[in-house]
């Protein structure tokens, strides 16, 4: 047995399945390419679903652990720490809001969420005890856990997990009329992906969200928009909400947060929002570490240039000017997305998804199927023009 024959027989044999990742084994990585136990290369056309925004092994970031894992790593939120305040204070700015909450994963950014829109509903808006209701849009992914999965519409995400959580209302994707109709006095939130990446990387219809944002206003409902994926540069913008001019209550935020180092998610809103919470009321150990805190201060100061911004904005016209020359040629059916962001529907005579990405790892090249027939293109930030054209190159190769 090769290597990576051997590595993945022994995964198999010792985890749960319930993943079924490419057949490859990654032993480093730096920028945008990676490298298996073999020493083959492979260009990551991913990020790690966009923790890796800024690229594998990124020295800012990787200096900045380095620098507090040697002061000091955890404290717990039963004392402060000396990274908190201004991380807290930092990222509040770059969102334009007044308080950080912060989490560990994006999940629980979600679940922290739901927390919070429920209590703000009793404690603010004044719904009955036990009646809040969340709207939320028909095939989301907001994350894993029971709750989250009880409003999912993905049989794969959803199913032998119930009994389900109660309290939320599924409306189509796009539609504001549907969404106009479930709101009701006893809805505390709207929760939706300003551009829904499981889902394909679907760009909802202009004026979907900015009619999202009046909606909400009018009816005292908070607009809770979760960019743990489409945030923090990836679209060409800091938030992907940002391209419509629209400015949610609350930000979910996670993935490339972390910089693809360690953990960290927040909740972002105003204090009339997060101001609801008291000691003892949520939690997380491990939540506003010193390393977490660290890593995304340094993130922050990233993004507060445009760089990554500007980066995926002339990038990503460039993607989606080639991917748009494969549109009708019996290859592609369909290509959305915005910025570094793509969603590609494969004809289906050209093969599944999982099998173009096959065949793409052969090449060299590393991308993700998603509901049989589309692949998501989505490379580091840092990714040269040069090493994205050569990675489009073979996915022409692939696609004859």
């Amino acid at each position: 047995m090769t290597a990576t024959e051997d590595l993945i027989a022994s995964a198999e044999a010792h985890s749960a399945h319930n993943y079924h990742p490419l057949p490859l084994v990654v032993a480093s990585a730096e920028g945008a390419w990676m490298t298996d136990v073999e020493g083959r290369r492979y260009l990551d056309m991913l990020a790690g679903y966009s923790a890796l925004n800024f690229g594998h092994g990124n020295r800012r970031l990787v200096e900045a652990a380095k620098k507090q894992l040697d002061r000091v790593t955890l404290t717990s939120r039963a004392f402060h720490h000396d990274r908190f305040a201004e991380f807290c204070a930092r990222l509040a700015a770059l969102c334009g809001k007044d308080m950080v909450l912060p989490m560990n994963t994006g999940a629980e950014a979600v679940e922290t969420a739901v927390k919070t829109a429920r209590k703000w509903g009793y404690r603010v808006k004044g719904v009955p005890d036990g009646r809040a209701r969340i709207v939320v849009a028909s095939d989301n992914f907001h994350g894993r856990t029971t709750t989250i999965v009880s409003f999912s519409t993905d049989p794969e995400a959803r199913a032998d997990y119930g009994p389900y959580t109660p309290g939320f209302d599924i409306v189509p994707y796009g539609d504001l009329d549907a969404l106009r109709e479930a709101v009701t006095d006893d809805t505390v939130a709207v929760l939706i992906e300003p551009i829904q990446g499981e889902a394909g990387v679907l760009v909802p219809p202009p004026g979907y969200l900015p009619g999202v944002r009046e909606l909400t206003s009018d009816y005292n409902v908070l607009f809770i928009a979760d960019e743990i994926q489409s945030g923090l540069g990836r679209t060409g913008r800091t938030f992907a909400c940002e391209h419509e001019g629209v400015v949610p209550d609350v930000y979910l935020l996670g993935k490339a947060l972390g910089g693809g180092v360690v953990p960290v998610s927040a909740v972002v809103a105003n204090a009339d929002v997060l101001g609801v919470f008291r000691p003892g009321e949520h939690g997380s150990t491990f939540g506003g570490n010193p390393l977490a805190c660290a890593v995304a201060l340094e993130v922050v100061a990233m993004l507060e240039t445009g760089e990554f911004q500007q980066r995926a904005t002339e990038l990503g016209d460039h993607l989606h000017a080639e991917l748009g020359l494969l549109v009708g040629s019996g290859k592609v059916t369909e290509v959305r997305g915005r910025g570094l962001w793509a969603g590609v529907d494969i004809d289906p005579a050209q093969g599944t998804g999982r099998e173009i990405s096959e065949k793409l790892m052969d090449l060299g090249v590393l991308v993700k199927d998603t509901h049989g027939s589309t692949i998501r293109i989505a490379p580091p930030l840092v990714i040269s023009k040069e090493d994205l054209d050569w990675g489009l190159d073979q996915l022409r190769a692939v696609l004859g």
